[in-house]
Protein backbone atom coordinates (compact mmCIF):
# COMPACT_ATOMS: atom_id res chain seq x y z
CA UNK A 1 0.00 0.00 0.00
CA UNK A 2 2.65 2.37 0.95
CA UNK A 3 4.20 1.40 -2.08
CA UNK A 4 1.35 2.24 -4.26
CA UNK A 5 0.67 5.73 -2.49
CA UNK A 6 4.06 6.50 -3.63
CA UNK A 7 3.45 5.83 -6.91
CA UNK A 8 0.60 7.42 -7.13
CA UNK A 9 2.07 10.79 -5.34
CA UNK A 10 5.02 10.24 -8.17
CA UNK A 11 2.40 10.41 -10.87
CA UNK A 12 0.36 13.51 -9.34
CA UNK A 13 3.48 14.98 -9.22
CA UNK A 14 4.90 14.32 -12.57
CA UNK A 15 1.68 15.69 -14.30
CA UNK A 16 1.40 19.02 -12.30
CA UNK A 17 5.67 19.07 -13.73
CA UNK A 18 4.34 19.71 -17.35
CA UNK A 19 4.70 22.78 -19.06
CA UNK A 20 1.11 23.78 -20.18
CA UNK A 21 0.97 24.75 -23.62
CA UNK A 22 -1.92 26.10 -25.74
CA UNK A 23 -1.86 25.35 -29.53
CA UNK A 24 -4.73 27.28 -31.71
CA UNK A 25 -5.65 24.22 -33.98
CA UNK A 26 -5.86 20.17 -34.40
CA UNK A 27 -2.74 20.47 -36.48
CA UNK A 28 -0.38 22.64 -34.13
CA UNK A 29 -1.23 20.96 -31.76
CA UNK A 30 -0.34 17.77 -32.65
CA UNK A 31 3.11 18.87 -33.41
CA UNK A 32 3.21 20.51 -30.08
CA UNK A 33 2.51 17.25 -28.56
CA UNK A 34 5.49 15.09 -31.04
CA UNK A 35 7.97 17.86 -29.79
CA UNK A 36 6.85 17.94 -26.05
CA UNK A 37 6.00 14.52 -25.21
CA UNK A 38 5.04 13.68 -21.90
CA UNK A 39 7.09 16.76 -20.68
CA UNK A 40 4.17 18.96 -22.01
CA UNK A 41 0.22 19.56 -21.54
CA UNK A 42 -1.27 20.44 -24.68
CA UNK A 43 -4.86 22.39 -25.06
CA UNK A 44 -5.95 22.82 -28.23
CA UNK A 45 -8.44 25.07 -28.79
CA UNK A 46 -9.94 24.65 -31.98
CA UNK A 47 -10.11 20.26 -31.97
CA UNK A 48 -10.63 17.79 -35.23
CA UNK A 49 -12.87 18.39 -38.15
CA UNK A 50 -13.59 22.33 -36.59
CA UNK A 51 -12.62 25.09 -38.67
CA UNK A 52 -10.33 27.90 -37.03
CA UNK A 53 -11.60 30.19 -39.88
CA UNK A 54 -14.41 30.40 -37.94
CA UNK A 55 -14.03 29.92 -34.34
CA UNK A 56 -15.40 31.65 -31.86
CA UNK A 57 -13.75 31.80 -28.49
CA UNK A 58 -15.57 31.29 -24.77
CA UNK A 59 -14.82 32.24 -21.79
CA UNK A 60 -12.90 28.41 -20.58
CA UNK A 61 -11.08 29.04 -23.31
CA UNK A 62 -9.76 32.07 -22.40
CA UNK A 63 -9.05 30.75 -19.13
CA UNK A 64 -6.88 28.11 -20.67
CA UNK A 65 -4.70 30.57 -22.09
CA UNK A 66 -4.67 32.54 -19.12
CA UNK A 67 -2.88 29.28 -17.13
CA UNK A 68 -0.27 28.34 -20.30
CA UNK A 69 3.40 28.97 -20.25
CA UNK A 70 3.48 28.99 -24.15
CA UNK A 71 0.82 29.52 -26.67
CA UNK A 72 1.45 28.13 -30.51
CA UNK A 73 -0.12 30.06 -33.21
CA UNK A 74 0.20 29.50 -36.88
CA UNK A 75 0.40 33.04 -38.02
CA UNK A 76 0.31 34.64 -41.09
CA UNK A 77 -3.30 35.68 -40.76
CA UNK A 78 -4.73 32.67 -40.30
CA UNK A 79 -5.62 32.43 -36.29
CA UNK A 80 -5.20 35.84 -35.21
CA UNK A 81 -7.60 35.70 -32.77
CA UNK A 82 -5.66 33.83 -30.32
CA UNK A 83 -3.81 36.52 -30.01
CA UNK A 84 -6.41 38.91 -28.94
CA UNK A 85 -8.01 36.48 -27.03
CA UNK A 86 -4.44 36.09 -25.17
CA UNK A 87 -4.56 40.07 -24.59
CA UNK A 88 -8.45 39.77 -23.40
CA UNK A 89 -7.11 36.99 -20.87
CA UNK A 90 -4.19 39.07 -19.36
CA UNK A 91 -1.62 36.42 -20.59
CA UNK A 92 2.19 37.07 -19.81
CA UNK A 93 3.61 33.68 -21.31
CA UNK A 94 5.40 33.32 -24.37
CA UNK A 95 3.94 33.14 -27.75
CA UNK A 96 5.55 31.41 -30.56
CA UNK A 97 4.62 31.76 -34.19
CA UNK A 98 5.51 28.52 -35.34
CA UNK A 99 5.63 29.61 -38.80
CA UNK A 100 8.14 32.36 -38.30
CA UNK A 101 11.19 31.59 -41.11
CA UNK A 102 8.54 30.63 -43.79
CA UNK A 103 8.80 31.91 -47.09
CA UNK A 104 5.11 32.79 -47.31
CA UNK A 105 3.11 32.21 -50.81
CA UNK A 106 1.06 35.43 -52.13
CA UNK A 107 -2.43 35.28 -52.93
CA UNK A 108 -5.20 37.63 -54.40
CA UNK A 109 -7.06 39.20 -51.55
CA UNK A 110 -10.75 37.82 -51.83
CA UNK A 111 -12.90 40.90 -52.86
CA UNK A 112 -10.31 43.07 -53.44
CA UNK A 113 -8.31 43.40 -57.11
CA UNK A 114 -4.75 43.89 -56.62
CA UNK A 115 -4.21 43.51 -52.86
CA UNK A 116 -2.50 40.56 -51.49
CA UNK A 117 -2.08 38.58 -48.58
CA UNK A 118 -0.05 35.87 -47.35
CA UNK A 119 -1.38 32.70 -47.59
CA UNK A 120 -1.60 31.02 -43.93
CA UNK A 121 -2.12 27.40 -44.84
CA UNK A 122 2.25 26.47 -45.12
CA UNK A 123 1.57 23.31 -43.01
CA UNK A 124 0.59 21.79 -46.63
CA UNK A 125 4.18 21.67 -47.65
CA UNK A 126 6.42 19.17 -45.13
CA UNK A 127 9.50 20.96 -45.70
CA UNK A 128 7.71 24.17 -44.07
CA UNK A 129 6.57 21.82 -41.17
CA UNK A 130 10.38 21.33 -40.52
CA UNK A 131 10.82 24.72 -39.81
CA UNK A 132 7.48 24.67 -37.49
CA UNK A 133 9.04 21.55 -34.94
CA UNK A 134 12.07 23.28 -34.80
CA UNK A 135 10.48 26.81 -33.88
CA UNK A 136 8.41 24.68 -31.50
CA UNK A 137 11.38 22.81 -29.98
CA UNK A 138 13.23 25.97 -29.62
CA UNK A 139 10.58 27.41 -27.76
CA UNK A 140 9.91 24.70 -25.55
CA UNK A 141 13.66 24.80 -24.88
CA UNK A 142 13.58 28.20 -23.69
CA UNK A 143 10.98 27.33 -21.26
CA UNK A 144 12.08 24.26 -20.22
CA UNK A 145 16.15 24.02 -20.80
CA UNK A 146 16.49 21.26 -18.26
CA UNK A 147 14.46 18.92 -21.30
CA UNK A 148 15.71 21.09 -23.93
CA UNK A 149 18.21 17.88 -25.33
CA UNK A 150 14.34 15.46 -25.15
CA UNK A 151 13.07 18.14 -27.49
CA UNK A 152 15.81 18.53 -29.80
CA UNK A 153 15.79 14.16 -29.98
CA UNK A 154 11.70 14.68 -30.68
CA UNK A 155 12.10 17.34 -33.36
CA UNK A 156 15.08 14.99 -35.09
CA UNK A 157 13.00 11.60 -35.07
CA UNK A 158 10.04 14.12 -36.35
CA UNK A 159 12.40 15.89 -38.99
CA UNK A 160 13.03 12.47 -40.61
CA UNK A 161 9.24 11.04 -40.74
CA UNK A 162 8.71 14.40 -42.64
CA UNK A 163 11.68 13.56 -45.06
CA UNK A 164 10.37 10.41 -45.88
CA UNK A 165 7.03 11.86 -46.28
CA UNK A 166 7.61 14.12 -48.57
CA UNK A 167 10.25 11.82 -51.16
CA UNK A 168 6.67 9.17 -50.80
CA UNK A 169 4.50 12.21 -51.87
CA UNK A 170 7.23 13.03 -54.48
CA UNK A 171 7.54 9.65 -56.21
CA UNK A 172 3.22 9.10 -55.96
CA UNK A 173 2.57 12.39 -58.16
CA UNK A 174 5.39 11.55 -60.59
CA UNK A 175 2.94 8.73 -61.65
CA UNK A 176 0.46 11.55 -63.12
CA UNK A 177 1.74 14.06 -66.13
CA UNK A 178 2.07 17.60 -65.59
CA UNK A 179 -1.03 18.70 -67.22
CA UNK A 180 -3.39 15.85 -65.57
CA UNK A 181 -2.58 17.39 -62.13
CA UNK A 182 -5.41 19.52 -61.57
CA UNK A 183 -7.45 18.93 -58.56
CA UNK A 184 -10.96 21.52 -57.30
CA UNK A 185 -11.52 21.61 -53.65
CA UNK A 186 -13.93 23.50 -51.29
CA UNK A 187 -11.41 26.93 -50.27
CA UNK A 188 -8.20 27.31 -51.78
CA UNK A 189 -5.92 25.91 -48.55
CA UNK A 190 -3.50 23.40 -51.17
CA UNK A 191 -1.40 26.27 -52.54
CA UNK A 192 1.65 24.84 -50.76
CA UNK A 193 1.42 21.28 -51.57
CA UNK A 194 0.36 22.87 -55.45
CA UNK A 195 4.02 24.26 -55.52
CA UNK A 196 5.61 21.68 -53.69
CA UNK A 197 4.85 18.82 -55.75
CA UNK A 198 3.72 21.01 -59.27
CA UNK A 199 -0.06 20.19 -58.86
CA UNK A 200 -2.92 22.99 -59.84
CA UNK A 201 -5.55 23.47 -57.00
CA UNK A 202 -8.68 25.26 -57.99
CA UNK A 203 -11.35 26.38 -55.55
CA UNK A 204 -14.55 28.41 -55.85
CA UNK A 205 -13.63 29.86 -52.40
CA UNK A 206 -10.71 31.26 -51.71
CA UNK A 207 -7.86 30.91 -48.75
CA UNK A 208 -10.97 31.57 -46.01
CA UNK A 209 -13.97 29.65 -45.48
CA UNK A 210 -15.26 33.03 -44.18
CA UNK A 211 -15.38 34.01 -47.93
CA UNK A 212 -18.56 33.62 -50.46
CA UNK A 213 -17.94 32.38 -53.76
CA UNK A 214 -19.12 34.65 -56.71
CA UNK A 215 -21.89 33.41 -58.91
CA UNK A 216 -19.69 34.56 -61.79
CA UNK A 217 -16.60 32.54 -60.26
CA UNK A 218 -17.94 29.23 -59.78
CA UNK A 219 -19.78 28.96 -63.45
CA UNK A 220 -15.95 29.93 -64.69
CA UNK A 221 -14.64 27.27 -62.87
CA UNK A 222 -17.41 24.81 -63.99
CA UNK A 223 -16.46 25.65 -67.43
CA UNK A 224 -13.07 24.85 -66.89
CA UNK A 225 -14.04 21.80 -65.32
CA UNK A 226 -15.52 20.97 -67.97
CA UNK A 227 -12.71 21.77 -70.60
CA UNK A 228 -10.24 20.53 -69.21
CA UNK A 229 -12.29 17.40 -68.13
CA UNK A 230 -10.81 17.51 -64.30
CA UNK A 231 -12.46 14.33 -62.37
CA UNK A 232 -10.39 15.22 -59.48
CA UNK A 233 -13.13 16.77 -56.67
CA UNK A 234 -12.82 17.04 -53.34
CA UNK A 235 -14.88 18.64 -50.32
CA UNK A 236 -12.86 19.17 -46.90
CA UNK A 237 -13.44 17.78 -43.54
CA UNK A 238 -14.13 21.41 -41.79
CA UNK A 239 -16.17 22.96 -44.39
CA UNK A 240 -19.53 22.96 -45.80
CA UNK A 241 -20.16 20.49 -48.71
CA UNK A 242 -23.41 21.99 -50.29
CA UNK A 243 -21.21 24.91 -52.82
CA UNK A 244 -19.30 22.24 -53.82
CA UNK A 245 -22.06 19.24 -54.27
CA UNK A 246 -23.84 21.79 -56.52
CA UNK A 247 -20.54 22.80 -58.22
CA UNK A 248 -20.00 19.03 -59.04
CA UNK A 249 -23.28 18.27 -60.12
CA UNK A 250 -23.28 20.97 -62.56
CA UNK A 251 -19.81 20.32 -63.98
CA UNK A 252 -21.44 16.49 -64.02
CA UNK A 253 -18.13 15.00 -61.98
CA UNK A 254 -18.50 12.64 -58.87
CA UNK A 255 -16.93 14.17 -55.71
CA UNK A 256 -14.00 12.37 -54.31
CA UNK A 257 -13.48 11.42 -50.76
CA UNK A 258 -13.11 14.02 -48.45
CA UNK A 259 -9.98 15.98 -47.73
CA UNK A 260 -8.07 17.27 -44.49
CA UNK A 261 -7.18 20.67 -45.04
CA UNK A 262 -7.22 22.79 -41.65
CA UNK A 263 -7.88 20.31 -39.25
CA UNK A 264 -7.22 16.22 -38.25
CA UNK A 265 -10.16 14.13 -38.06
CA UNK A 266 -11.43 11.97 -34.59
CA UNK A 267 -8.73 10.03 -33.42
CA UNK A 268 -10.65 7.36 -34.29
CA UNK A 269 -10.78 8.44 -38.08
CA UNK A 270 -8.04 8.14 -40.80
CA UNK A 271 -6.18 11.26 -40.06
CA UNK A 272 -5.71 12.15 -36.37
CA UNK A 273 -2.12 13.29 -36.99
CA UNK A 274 -0.43 15.13 -39.44
CA UNK A 275 1.88 12.30 -41.15
CA UNK A 276 -1.21 10.34 -41.27
CA UNK A 277 -2.72 13.55 -42.26
CA UNK A 278 -1.04 13.91 -44.96
CA UNK A 279 -0.67 10.69 -46.17
CA UNK A 280 -4.41 9.91 -46.48
CA UNK A 281 -4.80 12.57 -48.50
CA UNK A 282 -2.22 12.17 -51.09
CA UNK A 283 -3.38 9.00 -51.41
CA UNK A 284 -6.91 10.24 -52.27
CA UNK A 285 -5.82 12.69 -54.64
CA UNK A 286 -3.83 10.31 -56.73
CA UNK A 287 -7.26 8.42 -56.84
CA UNK A 288 -8.85 11.35 -58.30
CA UNK A 289 -5.61 12.39 -60.45
CA UNK A 290 -5.75 9.04 -62.15
CA UNK A 291 -9.28 9.95 -63.27
CA UNK A 292 -8.15 13.09 -65.19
Amino acid sequence: MFAALLLLMSTVATAADKLPVVASFSILGDLVSVIGGDRVAISTMVGPNQDAHMFAPSPADAKKVAQSKLVVVNGLGFDQWLNRLAGAAGYKGAIVVASNGIKARQMSDEGQTGKMHADPHAWQDPANVIIYAGNIAAALAKLDPAGAGYYQDNRARYVQSLKELDGWAGQQFAQITAEKRKVITSHDAFGYLGARYRITFLAPQGTSTESEASAKDVARLIRQIQHERIKAVYIENMSDPKLLQQLSREAGVAMGAKLYSDALSSPQDVAPTYLKMMRYNIGQLMLGLKLN
